[in-house]
């Protein structure tokens, strides 16, 4: 074993409780992370994204008390890690900001520095929160995205719209194209339904609309914005 590694373990032995204390306020603190990304942002959640960050949280929480304030033992670990390789892109740019986000909480439980992890926690929370709240539409599990195709002749957005109206608290304009060579028009909203029974209602709502052709509704089927 390196010396440096072998000092820093030998240093860190004589608190063992206070290092599991640590180890555990970073998981559950982690937790936290991963409830607020669940929460907060919409599409196709991956459970191993969420399970990342709370395992991010607690390892950056070990590296962050095996460094301490050497130097030495800092540089060591980096060249340790340097061969580590993440292949897995993330979805956006929101998802990079809770992988620095879970390594933040991490470090500052690490480092015994927890009211950091606690405030960071509170505000990004609500500003999270806030911000998808700001931008009109939930980002929950109750959104859909709603494709329907209109023969040509019919104005799309009278004929979904009404239909739409008693089954959705919100709804957005995604995409409008052509299709079948022209003689249809494919409409794409993203939509906040009431509930899970509206689903169901508002798909035959709007295949009993004359001129509607086909209907698509699927759950988080989609990247946010």
């Amino acid at each position: 074993m390196p010396e440096v590694l072998q000092a820093g373990l030998v240093g860190i032995a004589g608190e063992p409780l206070g290092i599991l204390g640590r180890l555990v306020g970073a998981m559950l603190l982690g937790a936290v992370v991963a409830f607020i990304y669940r929460r907060t942002r919409g599409g196709d959640l991956s459970t191993s994204f969420t399970v990342t960050l709370v395992l991010l949280s607690i390892l950056i929480a070990m590296v962050t008390q095996v460094i301490g304030d050497n130097v030495a033992r800092a540089f060591s670990l980096v060249g340790a890690l340097s061969i580590v390789r993440f292949r897995t892109v993330v979805r956006d740019t929101q998802d990079t900001a809770f992988v620095i986000f879970a390594v933040a909480v991490g470090m500052a439980v690490g480092a015994s520095h927890p009211w950091v992890a606690i405030s960071g926690i509170a505000i990004v929370g609500f500003a999270t929160w806030f911000m998808s709240r700001s931008a009109g539409i939930s980002t929950m599990s109750d959104v859909y995205l709603l494709q329907v195709r209109v023969g040509l002749g019919h104005d799309p957005d009278a004929l979904i719209g009404e239909a739409i109206g008693p089954y959705a608290r919100n709804r957005r304009l995604v995409s409008l194209t052509t299709a079948r060579q022209g003689m249809a028009i494919e409409v794409s909203y993203r939509v906040e339904l009431r509930g899970d029974n509206a689903a169901t209602e508002l798909v035959k709502a709007l295949n009993r609309r004359e001129g509607v052709q086909n209907v698509s509704l699927e759950r988080n089927g989609f990247e946010a914005d």
